[in-house]
């Protein structure tokens, strides 16, 4: 036995000794998260930035510690709800029977989290588990490392590792805990990765979620307000310089309203990231050099660039990077209209009209996220109809994954499963069918099946013949 086994085994013993833990222990948990990043909001920010080499405050605010707020209020709030047994109805053939459905935590939880938002995508799922009355296991992503050993030292802090324990290390630490028998593994993160994380999970029945990614699109529709759209898609995709998983990856557009459309993307990344400081840099050298390679690519075969920030005085003594920018005439045999490019670069891809754009996206793996901006409600619900994606959020981008009662999770390539709100609980859960067999008004020759036990007979026959 190895550290791994002998670590995993204290919690499972450490379930097994509290396998239902009351409401108010579940509340608890929850809350000792929230303090434990309104306490140290600062410190977090700081080690974040320290990762990126550029992070501004206030994004990592938004975009990581709101969203754990939110999740814990949400789950404070209906948590007393989720737990309760819900009735359900029973065939008249069963009598007085009673049919139910009992919510139980499933053990041991294992969550696999990536580097690009390494707070809420690591705590978000744990605040699911924990609801749910498990035991949690995390494995942060070693590419923002000093953000990971902050967040491990913390929760040590604040919880017994029978309770919720973390792991820092490298690629195979983390191999080595997926390999484990989790009762359940949740990973967040690259489609190539999670295909080793589904592979490992298998050698032990171990039930998987998997939240990826892909090539998310923008379908901008000849009704739409060319501006509006513009400054939304600029924010969702300059937001963390483009490393989030529901990033716009491409835009789908007319060919008459291209030109217009690319001038006001200029318009408002301007307005929006003129300043450094509120640009995000690449997480690390790694992955500096692949956005230059996908960029290198797609200029090699014919691409054309066009800036979206103009260098300004601010800029000559901390110039970004990266310089995102717009691509045109981009060939389909382009690295950047395979791959998802989780980076600052926006592909403008022109469409003949509605159908060609949804025939576009399905020609492509099924997406994590989907954008629909424009005004024809008719082109929306052929959208929505005829395209499968994970999500989508219409006029606007990224805010469907900020409302916790709606699930979020992939379909397809894009993952599998749902967590937020309800949906994480139920996760995170076994719903246990029960059944209280009673006869008819209690009488005990009627009960159960009593009446169609062998031997078989007329009576058995006409008993099938009355219930079909």
């Amino acid at each position: 036995m190895n550290r791994f086994t002998l670590q995993f085994e204290e919690l499972k013993a450490a379930f097994a000794a509290e396998p239902n833990p009351t409401l108010e222990v579940r509340l608890e948990r929850i809350g000792r998260i929230e303090k434990m990043i309104a306490n140290n909001e600062e410190k977090i920010c700081k080690a974040i930035s320290a990762d990126f080499g550029v992070r501004n405050p206030i994004e990592t605010r938004l975009a990581e510690f709101q969203m754990i707020y939110q999740a814990c209020k949400y789950t404070r709030k209906h948590l007393k709800e989720w737990l309760k047994p819900v009735q359900m109805e029973v065939p008249f053939y069963m009598g007085s029977s009673q049919a139910w459905v009992q919510n139980q935590a499933l053990g041991v939880v294992g969550i696999l989290s990536p580097w690009n938002y390494p707070v809420q995508l690591a705590l978000i799922p744990a605040i699911a588990a924990l609801a749910a009355g498990n035991r949690v296991w995390l494995k942060p992503s070693e590419r923002c490392s000093r953000t990971s050993g902050f967040l491990a030292q913390l929760i040590a802090e604040y919880f017994h590792p029978s309770e919720f324990s973390v792991s820092t290390g490298g690629a195979d630490v983390a191999e080595s805990i997926a390999a484990l028998p989790f009762d359940h593994l949740f990973f967040t993160g690259s489609e190539h990765v999670g295909i080793k994380v589904m592979h490992a999970a298998a050698n032990n029945l171990t039930p998987v979620t998997l939240e990826l990614g892909g090539k998310s699109p923008a379908i901008v529709d000849s009704s739409a307000d060319l501006k509006e759209a513009a400054s939304s898609i600029v924010y969702g995709k300059l937001l963390n310089s483009g490393q989030t998983c529901i990033a716009p990856d491409y835009v789908l557009i007319q060919d008459g309203d291209a030109t217009r459309f690319i001038d006001e993307l200029q318009i408002a990344a301007q307005a929006q990231f003129s300043n450094p400081a509120e640009l995000t840099g690449p997480i690390d050298d790694k992955q500096l050099a692949r956005w230059e390679r996908l960029l290198k690519d797609a200029l090699d075969k014919g691409a054309q660039a066009i800036p979206l920030l103009k260098a300004n005085a601010q800029d000559s003594q901390h110039p970004p990077r990266f310089t995102p920018v717009a691509l045109i005439k981009v060939p389909q045999d382009a690295l950047v209209m395979q791959e998802e490019l989780f980076g600052p670069i926006l592909p403008i891809v022109v469409a003949a009209d509605i159908s060609a754009a949804i025939a576009f996206v399905n020609q492509k793996p099924k997406p994590l996220a989907l954008y629909f901006f424009g005004k024809d409600k008719t082109a929306l619900q052929r959208v929505l109809a005829e395209t499968s994606s994970g999500g989508v959020t219409v006029n606007d981008t990224l805010l469907h994954i900020g409302v916790e009662e709606l699930p979020f999770g992939g379909v397809g390539a894009s993952g599998m499963g749902a967590y937020h709100g309800k949906a994480g609980f139920d996760t995170f859960t076994h719903q246990k069918s029960i059944l209280d067999v009673r006869g008819f008004f209690g009488m005990r020759f009627l009960r159960g099946t009593k009446v169609v036990r062998p031997p078989y007979g007329p009576k058995v026959e006409r008993l099938i013949r009355w219930l079909r």
